[in-house]
């Protein structure tokens, strides 16, 4: 017996990988993600927050493969300076390289350069890491590595042109996720994550709330701005998004489950 509704799972069955957040996800409850869910991605929130690596390697499975994220720039992974924690790694996980979000880096690690240590981490490592696109696609793409981009208005737009242009290696698009059709949960779940993104937060109008409690102007571009960046909905919205997204050129879709992993795990 599954742990939430059916409609939710329904939804589940077109999205095929789940980030994990180990500051707000008990990060055991991997091994309880449905089928389908072949890949796990382990999200990087400080080293305060990082997972027992060898617990977590024990997690995976002949169907299901865990890829730790790891910022280039951070010590403990810089391939450049100290890489003790990389270096400790099991081997059975894999690894997404991201540059790093500013909130967990030290002002010396923000002024190292992000391109050589990409490929350098790449270089690296055997298999296929997962290299995370915001604010360096360039040196992204430069990788060859699988692009792991951050879902927002343009990117069918971009998955189109990067098909179009030859690129014939994987693609996998990150969204969190939200499965309902209750515009204040959807908006109490990713409205403030929405609202930081530029567009949306120049629209905005000054100290506007930003969850359910938003109401006139702020309300609307909110319950507009979700659907861009953000899977939202009912199974069969979220399900008919995740499928344009494939036909456009994503190969995996990846949802963070921005309201618990339940509507995501077995009973």
């Amino acid at each position: 017996m599954l742990s939430s509704s059916s409609d939710a799972h329904a939804a589940v069955a077109g999205i095929d990988a789940v980030a994990v957040k180990p500051a707000e996800h008990d990060w055991r409850r991997i091994t309880d993600l449905v089928a389908g869910v072949s890949t796990v991605t382990v999200d990087y929130e400080g080293h305060a927050h990082m997972p027992d690596l060898d617990a977590l390697a024990a997690c995976v499975d002949d169907g299901r493969a865990i890829r730790v994220t790891t910022p280039v720039r951070v010590d403990g992974f810089d391939p450049l300076g100290d890489d003790s924690l990389a270096a400790d790694m099991p081997p059975e996980l894999g690894r997404v390289l991201v540059a790093g979000h500013g909130a967990y880096l030290s002002d010396d690690a923000a002024e190292r350069a992000v391109a050589p240590r990409l490929g350098a981490a790449v270089d690296g490592l055997d298999g296929d890491p997962w290299v995370g696109t915001e604010g360096v696609e360039r040196a992204a793409l430069a990788t060859g590595g699988t692009q792991f981009e951050l879902l927002s208005r343009g990117t069918q737009r971009d998955l189109d042109g990067l098909r179009a242009a030859g690129f014939d290696g994987d693609i996998a698009v990150y969204a969190p996720t939200v499965l309902t059709d209750d515009e204040d949960a959807i908006l109490d779940a990713v409205g403030a994550y929405t609202a930081r993104r530029g567009p949306v937060r120049r629209a905005l109008p000054e100290d506007a709330a930003t969850d359910a409690t938003a109401t006139g102007r702020a309300r609307e571009v909110l319950s507009a701005a979700v659907r861009d960046f953000a899977l939202v909905g009912d199974s069969e919205t979220v399900r008919e998004r995740v499928a344009g997204l494939r036909a456009a050129g994503a190969d995996h879709v990846v949802a963070y489950p921005a309201r618990g992993l339940d509507a995501f795990t077995r009973a």
